[in-house]
């Protein structure tokens, strides 16, 4: 039974030419799982919003959406409320109260539920979200992680018919984001939840769905399960970006041109391989790493706490990132790793312990002295780095504030945004951006400062497969050019790809640094997906390509 239904869908932002969504006709059957997909800026959140009457864009709309027969105009009020349930991008967007407890009732208070019923409900969500630990603490003093999930239950609680979600995995880690499309599936399965995912992480979801959209430039190219939209778009074009954005299972079935089922999972890609190639456990060697004498980050037995009676978050760290090293710290959610991140930029202050930069103790630096061309931090939530109605302001203002001339303001912005790839993007408000485009914006305003050392906390956050390539070449040139780079990050792929060293934050401290082949091909979880595929022919392969390179030589 059709629940959700498309007609020549069509919008435009204000003061735009292009249309953001541009005649999509879908429809949706009642318990369907559904996920959506394409680059960043393609239209997903804003057909998303257009689901959910109350969080709808301002702009120019045409075209019909039918929620179970009924036009979305005429929906009341109470079920277009609590029927169509919403998890936003950013969760500190949702969270609108100072309680866990008070944020899940706090839906269910506005449509006038029985006190009784509320609390019944609310011990259940919590229950079944595994909140009961964190149920009564501040919702500022959350991680990203927990926000999302609690973001997730509070929807649950009213009960919706369909769950529309915009990239909830964004801020969790590897085993928080599958813990959490297992709840999805499970939701989707027992209660017959219909389930609409915008996602760029398609590792899980991508298996899951019972169909798949693929979007590009505000239209729907492929509507299908996801067995055809993995091999059609193969099949329509060898360099769509979204081929790098699939399954690596998928990636690794394409590259290699062989006859037989395209594999989805992790398994399939793992049997698909064995049938195909001979073992080689030795194949990919690891020589010794070799880095800078030179220290660019140093933590010495840091000790940090938020507040005098609440645990510490930093234990003793101990952190030596080298000159021109790009170094990657992964862990679980609300760990530390941000904390880590905001000591070493100064934004807290250990109280014991030592933290140098450059060789020099950061209680010596004066003034904004470790700022101006010498360290920047790109933060988790990007929009807190904006604070002017366009980009292009955003720009100009903080290199006014450096004392730059205004032909060199100009010139600096062209160089960096074309860089980038955001060049269209500068006359934009930063909060009408996708949370992929907001990311970009951010990462150019850092690097108009010009730092020798870059700390970035989620980097790929919101970004697509092809962003996160164009983002990998931005930061091998950075690196090339001397820059150290500092990023805290849950996925795993881009950390094997891109880092000379990475580690693993626990227990508030960091632990077994190593190179990404050793790091990666030594754990379970902490792993990329093409290792788990690969690992029984070739331990050592983390990466598509490595897999790819090593099937190559070594066909039955």
């Amino acid at each position: 039974m059709e629940i959700l239904r498309i007609e020549n869908l069509s919008f435009r932002y204000p003061g735009t030419e292009k249309r953001a969504v541009d005649s999509i006709d879908l429809s949706v059957n009642d318990g369907e799982f559904i996920v959506v997909c394409g680059e960043s800026g393609c239209g997903k959140t804003t057909l998303l919003r257009l689901l959910k009457r109350e969080l709808a864009p301002a702009g120019e709309k045409s075209g019909n959406i039918f929620y179970r027969g009924t036009r979305q105009e005429e929906l009341d009020g109470r079920t277009a409320a609590a029927e169509i349930g919403y998890v936003l991008q950013n969760p500190d967007n949702q969270i609108v109260t100072d309680k866990v407890w008070h944020e899940l009732a706090f839906g269910l208070e506005n449509i006038g539920v029985p006190t009784e019923v509320i609390r019944r409900r609310v011990g259940e969500m919590a229950s079944y979200f595994g909140i009961q630990e964190w149920f009564r603490k501040k919702t500022d003093e959350l991680s990203g992680g927990q926000k999302q999930l609690l973001n997730l239950a509070s929807v649950m609680v009213m009960q919706p018919k369909i769950l529309i979600l915009d990239e909830p995995t964004s801020q969790l880690d590897p085993i928080a984001a599958s813990d959490f499309i297992s709840t999805l599936k499970k939701l989707n399965r027992e209660l017959g939840l219909t389930v609409i995912l915008v996602e760029h992480r398609l590792e899980e979801v991508f298996p899951t769905a019972d169909r798949v959209v693929l979007m590009d430039g505000g239209r729907v190219l492929l509507y299908d399960s996801p067995v055809n939209v993995g091999k059609r778009l193969g099949e329509m074009q060898d360099s769509h970006p979204m081929l790098l954005g699939l399954p690596s299972a998928v990636r690794i079935f394409n590259a290699l041109h062989i006859d037989d089922v395209c594999p989805l999972t992790v398994r399939e890609g793992r049997d698909f391989l064995e049938r195909h190639f001979a073992a080689d456990e030795n194949a990919i060697t690891v020589g010794e790493y070799n880095h800078s004498d030179e220290a660019a980050i140093e933590l010495k037995k840091v000790w940090f706490r938020y507040e005098r009676d609440l645990p510490d978050v930093l234990r003793g760290t101990s952190l030596t990132v080298y000159g021109g090293e790009f170094y990657c710290i992964l862990g679980g959610n609300g760990t530390g790793k941000t904390t880590t991140l905001n000591v070493i930029s100064g934004l807290n202050k250990a109280y014991r312990g030592k933290v140098i930069i450059n060789g020099k103790p950061i209680k010596e630096y004066r003034g904004n002295s470790l700022y101006r061309n010498n360290l920047a931090l790109l933060p988790q939530n990007p929009q807190t780095v904006f604070i002017k109605e366009t980009v292009r302001e955003d720009y100009s203002e903080i290199l006014e504030t450096l004392g730059i001339s205004k032909d060199e303001r100009t010139e600096m912005i062209e160089a960096v945004t074309a860089r980038v790839g955001i060049s269209h993007l500068l006359e934009k408000h930063p909060y009408d951006l996708s949370g992929g485009e907001q990311q970009k914006c951010a990462l150019a305003k850092m690097l108009l400062l010009k730092p020798k050392i870059l700390l970035l906390d989620e980097p790929t956050k919101g970004l697509d497969a092809y962003s996160k390539h164009t983002l990998k070449n931005i930061l091998a040139d950075l690196k090339r050019d001397g820059m150290t780079i500092l990023a805290v990050t849950h996925d795993v792929e881009f950390a094997a790809e891109n880092a000379d060293r990475c580690a693993l934050f626990f227990d508030g401290e960091i632990l077994s640094a190593d190179v990404p082949e050793k790091f990666f091909s030594e754990n379970n979880f902490y792993t990329t997906a093409a290792n788990r595929i690969a690992r029984q022919l070739c331990r050592n392969a983390v990466t598509c390509e490595q897999v790819v390179a090593f099937c190559e030589g070594h066909r039955r």
